[in-house]
């Protein structure tokens, strides 16, 4: 994408370029969105969203193609005026920009890929998401040479964990970072965090957006909201509970797989294939999983499946004695702690204790 010559305006706290007249153009709802750090979270949101807007006739949000997009029921209200339809993944490696080529390949001609020219990537943009590991904040990639004037009214959206807001304004603009003050109007960014999942590659991510203070204007708000409802469901939540919510929902996809592969390995043990027994475990987990979302509390949907007497209540006994209830609990609070310390810049957060 070319680079063009822009005024600044603000409309409701979010940052709208004046486009040029060959960019008037295009649609009134075009916006350029840029991953700062595009690894694997990075490229299963962009192909989220690529594959929402793909699933429609028009790029421009609507009531009519809107229902289409998500499960989530969120969709449907406070839509933004403008969405992204045009997408940079910045990256630093051969392998990488290689690898986003390969995942995004039916989209290309909506994406491009830059290599070492986060600068450049973010001049470019109307909405930054920052996507990169929380060491390379810490690195630097964010004090480069012009960056702070390249972010001067942007909406970032930070999805580092384990990284708070406080951590990211001072990393840019040091000590004299806003507090309880509205950037915009300090002439700086503002920085948005949220915690999304790996399933956003196939629209099932469950992502968490951190209250803001000040509060998000009405379109930045609804901005973040229509991401992140185009891969999965989405909830809110203040920012002190975010490292719990990384551990929970980033870590989570993990430590499920662990238990879908344990009980897979089991019953290959008794004679089934393999196949079919991964298949059995991951349908039972998912149909599991879908009754709980429908209303379902956990326990009581435990109780109604085991009979007393029953070979469920054999099983759950077994479990029980091994603690995996306790062991599953004290590894969510453990991945948290992590988080946390990760986002301060620590490193070897998982050695002994």
């Amino acid at each position: 994408m070319s680079t063009m010559s822009r005024n600044k305006a603000q409309t409701d706290g979010l940052h709208v370029p004046l486009l040029n007249s060959q960019a008037n153009k295009e649609t009134e709802g075009d916006m350029t969105m840029t991953v700062l750090g595009c690894g694997t979270l990075g490229i299963a949101i962009l192909s989220g969203i690529l594959t929402s807007l793909s699933s429609v006739s028009s790029t421009e949000p609507s009531p009519s193609s809107s229902g289409t997009a998500t499960p989530s029921a969120q969709q449907e209200d406070n839509l933004p005026s403008r969405v992204p339809s045009r997408f940079i993944a910045c990256v630093t490696r051969d392998a990488s920009a290689k690898r986003v080529k390969t995942a995004l390949s039916s989209h290309l001609s909506s994406v491009t890929i830059l290599q070492n020219e986060n600068l450049k990537g973010v001049q470019q943009a109307d909405v930054i998401l920052l996507g990169c590991k929380p060491k390379n904040l810490k690195d630097g990639i964010l004090r480069e040479p012009g960056m702070r004037e390249a972010l001067e009214g942007k909406l970032v959206i930070s999805i580092l964990a384990g990284t708070s807001i406080k951590s990211l304004e001072e990393n840019v603009y040091g000590p004299e970072a806003p507090t309880d003050k509205d950037p915009f109007a300090e002439g700086q960014c503002r920085f948005v965090r949220v915690m999304p999942n790996t399933a956003s590659l196939i629209r099932s991510s469950m992502t968490v957006i951190a209250d803001s203070t000040p509060p998000l204007s009405i379109s930045q708000s609804s901005l973040v909201t229509w991401i992140f409802s185009r891969i999965g469901r989405v909830v809110n939540l203040p920012p002190y509970m975010m490292d719990a919510a990384t551990a929970l929902c980033g870590s989570g996809p993990a430590f499920f797989a662990l238990m879908l592969e344990a009980m897979a390995d089991g019953a290959v043990a008794m004679g089934l294939p393999r196949a079919e027994a991964q298949k059995m475990a991951a349908q039972t987990m998912k149909g599991t999983a879908e009754m709980v979302l429908a209303g379902q509390h956990p326990a009581l949907l435990r109780e109604q499946v085991c009979t007393p007497g029953g070979c469920t209540a054999g099983g759950l006994q077994v479990l029980e004695d091994g603690k995996v209830r306790a062991s599953v609990a004290t590894g969510v609070r453990t991945a948290s702690v992590a988080a946390s310390r990760l986002g301060r810049g620590e490193q070897g957060v998982n050695g002994p204790r």
